[in-house]
């Protein structure tokens, strides 16, 4: 075990000052039983550098009555609670932890504050190996696809947010739409993408939410953008449900600079909070780089014009054909709103300082003459320069416009390349003539002055031991690439003429783009925002949607407008257990080669059954480990109320709002007291384990029921070892309240007991003991039973 400074505390003040002042690195110890064998096992990443005795606190192990209530303080011994006599379910409850030795160790506020039992979790020294759990940071719950025979049979909770949402720049909640579709609930799936995504931009993600897919460890990602693709043309089917006016308006006014994903995603939010929104932009489509730079095999144009028309229906105006700082000042339209966004985007071609450089064709240039006519004169040889998706979407739209012999030069290796891999697999398949490896010498001409080929030098590595582009070459190793057209999409530049002096004075940063906080799109000019490639310079789509969303949020909370935040109720995490079997992805049918063109669509959407089918292959990740505490289920059924140093939290709120009951709790804040109020009924607390001695509950019951008459005149039932969380049985009481507990009854409630299980592998036998406990626990209360024999 590590070495820690020990304290010891002569007050709960004094030990929430330490442990305030630790600032984290200290940790408080109430009994010790757990967590000494935590740290001895070296169970977890983190570690105190001190240990705040809370045992040495007069009053601390005090258990007295007041008014009828029970008060046990923090640190009561489980062995003085197992003495109470009239409280039986509490008695019992501590009766049956562990062993003589640990309930004379073992505290009230350590026990309901204890660590998960799981295996996986508990595995020592296994930081930095084999069973990095999600509960410890890692990125999967092992238990999903392994051992998991003590496992929740209700699904897991969140923990640290799942590994593909995480990836998403926009924050989607991908696990929670795909459990959406797997109910058959298209518009919630729908509305969850929205509410970070409403310009449903799967056809052109790069999508890192797949490569970070934690079924990756057992095949295949889940197909996420053929999946969110399928919802994407549902919402844009049901435009009208899914993009509507806002019921009120609050008469405030902003511009968009624009028309990009950043601005129309910006327009979108900024507009359903009931803005006047408009947007500016110099072409005379929306859409931005989505309408003129990727080609219309990859994303027809329909899907970005229905979207722009959405927009227009829930009231945005749009002025096409504006030029920002030619037709109209940016001051100006600073000056005429209340705020205003850029989403300029990075359209303006880089100088590579390349002998004739001018000869070549800029590759965005090409893109937007492409998109725009659908057609152009090329010749039959091309070379395109670069590596990355653009330079792809070059190469392949020369192909399709008939050129015979279409090359691509980049300097990095296959492997380095930023392009998407399947991508660059389309473009080899294609035809593309790849030279990896290669960096730019000079453009060679011919006798007649025209474009006759590239001069080459090996590249020897692109990135220096940073990762910082820094491209290291072989003078000496030349080679000559021959074409009659070259193409440059070696990236793009951001223009930031348009500001003016006066804006650009204050909100232009010295690389040349506009300094905005990343997080909140704000600049430094009060009711100015930025983001997207004017912000960050050349990059995603999803990134400038997530910053025009930010923007958004800034923008209504600096103009005092609150908007109610979508959230879905708390719920407990599903998997379907046949679908996560599957390790092969869905592969979205694909024109053959022979038929493809620069307007057909490259790929088909999943059809709905098939999208539904393969989002079942989510884990939806999560902690799957069941809450070990034996007194937590009866504090629940009880009613009790948790007393900290600062507040008072109900036994409800205090067990089932967080994974780790323990997370309610602020930095310093600790458990003083619990105090249980006086109930009526006939209470008790059932424990079904392997040994009857030592070991957690395989599940447990408490309950407590009123009876009159032969009558359920109240009850309340919680299981524990079922669920991450103690799990009340809310159904089940309502069923049972009013009426007799005959066998048929009886039989009901435990069959009700099972509703909404989400059973694993080796976890269903549980189902038996939670009936029959539940059944004995009824008859019992019928027959006004006494409590079982210690």
């Amino acid at each position: 075990m590590k070495s820690f400074e020990h304290r010891n505390a002569g007050s709960f003040t004094e030990a929430a000052r330490l442990l305030k002042d630790s600032k984290g690195k200290a940790l408080p110890l109430s009994g010790g039983s757990d967590l000494l064998g935590v740290w001895k096992d070296r169970i977890l990443p983190d570690y105190p550098e001190m240990v705040v005795n809370l045992k040495t606190i007069p009053g601390y192990n005090r258990i007295e009555e007041k008014g009828g209530s029970l008060v046990l303080g923090a640190g009561a011994r489980l062995k003085d609670v197992a003495k109470l006599k009239n409280w039986p379910a509490l008695s019992e409850a501590a009766y049956s932890v562990a062993s003589p030795l640990v309930r004379t160790i073992a505290t009230v506020a350590g026990n309901i504050c204890q660590d998960v039992r799981c295996w996986y979790y508990r595995y020592p020294d296994s930081i930095g190996g084999a069973f990095q759990c999600k509960r410890k940071g890692g990125e999967t719950c092992y238990a999903i696809h392994g051992e998991n025979r003590y496992h929740s049979v209700f699904g897991g909770m969140e923990v640290q947010g799942s590994a593909c949402k995480n990836a998403c720049p926009a924050g989607t909640k991908i696990p929670e739409y795909l459990a959406c579709l797997r109910k058959g609930d298209w518009d919630a799936a729908a509305e969850v993408i929205l509410r970070v995504n409403p310009m449903l931009t799967s056809r052109v993600c790069t999508h890192l939410c797949q490569d970070d897919c934690n079924q990756c460890v057992y095949g295949e990602s889940v197909n996420i953008h053929g999946v969110e693709r399928a919802v994407g043309d549902y919402i844009l089917e049901h435009a009208d449900t899914f993009y509507s006016a806002p019921e009120k308006e609050t008469g405030k006014k902003i511009a968009v600079i624009g028309a990009g994903p950043g601005g129309l995603s910006a327009a979108y939010f900024l507009r359903k909070a009931g803005h006047t929104v408009t947007v500016y932009d110099r072409m005379k489509k929306a859409g931005g780089v989505l309408q003129y730079g990727i080609p219309h095999y990859r994303l027809p144009k329909k899907y970005v014009d229905a979207f722009a028309a959405a927009l227009e229906k829930m009231g945005v105006i749009f002025r096409f054909g504006v030029d920002a700082g030619k037709n109209i000042s940016a001051e100006q339209i600073k000056a005429e709103n209340d705020s205003v966004y850029f989403g300029t985007g990075a359209w303006k071609q880089p100088v590579l300082g390349l002998d004739g450089e001018k000869l070549t064709e800029f590759g965005l240039n090409f893109l937007v003459e492409v998109n725009t006519y659908l057609e152009k004169a090329i010749g039959n040889d091309v070379l395109v320069c670069g590596g990355g998706n653009v330079a792809m979407d070059v190469a392949l739209t020369a192909v399709r416009l008939g050129a015979k012999n279409v090359k691509l030069v980049c300097l990095e290796q296959a492997h380095e390349m930023p392009a998407s891999p399947e991508e660059v697999e389309r473009a080899r398949e294609e035809g593309v003539q790849i030279y990896n490896g290669w960096g730019l010498a000079r453009v060679l001409t011919g006798t007649d002055g025209r474009v006759s080929g590239l001069e080459a030098k090996k590249c020897l590595s692109v990135f220096d031991k940073e990762g910082r582009f820094s491209p290291v070459y072989d003078e000496k190793d030349i080679t000559v690439i021959n074409s009659g057209y070259i193409i440059l999409a070696t990236g793009q530049r951001v223009d930031l003429e348009f500001l003016g002096d006066k804006l650009a004075g204050q909100i232009k940063s010295p690389r040349g783009l506009i300094d905005a906080d990343p997080d909140s799109s704000r600049t430094k000019a009060p009711g100015v925002y930025a983001g997207g490639d004017a912000v960050t310079g050349p990059n995603i789509a999803i990134r400038a949607i997530a910053a025009g969303g930010a923007a958004a949020r800034s923008i209504n909370q600096d103009l005092g407008i609150t908007v109610e935040k979508a959230e879905t109720p708390f719920g407990f995490r599903h998997f379907d257990r046949e679908g996560i079997g599957v390790n092969r992805a869905a592969v979205l049918k694909e024109v053959p080669l022979g038929r493809r063109t620069l307007t057909l669509e490259d790929s088909e959407t999943l059809p709905p059954e098939s999208a539904v089918r393969k989002a079942r292959r989510c884990m939806h990740c999560g902690c799957y480990a069941v809450n070990p505490s034996d007194l937590a289920p009866v504090l629940l059924m009880l009613e009790a109320e948790i007393v900290t140093t600062e507040r008072t939290i109900s036994a409800e709120d205090f067990f089932t709002a967080r994974l780790n009951a323990q997370d309610l709790l602020r930095p310093g804040e600790l458990i003083t007291e619990i105090i249980v109020p006086d109930s009526e009924g006939i209470s008790h607390y059932d424990k079904v384990r392997v040994r009857n001695a030592v070991d957690f509950a395989v599940i447990s019951l408490a309950s407590r029921l009123v009876m009159e008459k032969g009558v359920v005149k109240d009850v309340r039932l919680v299981f524990g070892g079922v669920a991450p969380v103690p799990y009340r049985l809310k159904n089940v009481e309502q069923f049972l309240t009013g009426k007799t507990l005959s066998p048929e009854i009886v039989c009901k409630a435990a069959e009700l007991a099972l509703d909404k299980t989400c059973v694993m592998d080796k976890n269903e036998y549980k189902f038996a003991a939670m009936t029959s406990t539940l059944k004995d626990a009824l008859i019992r209360a019928e027959q006004g039973g006494d409590p079982p024999g210690k």
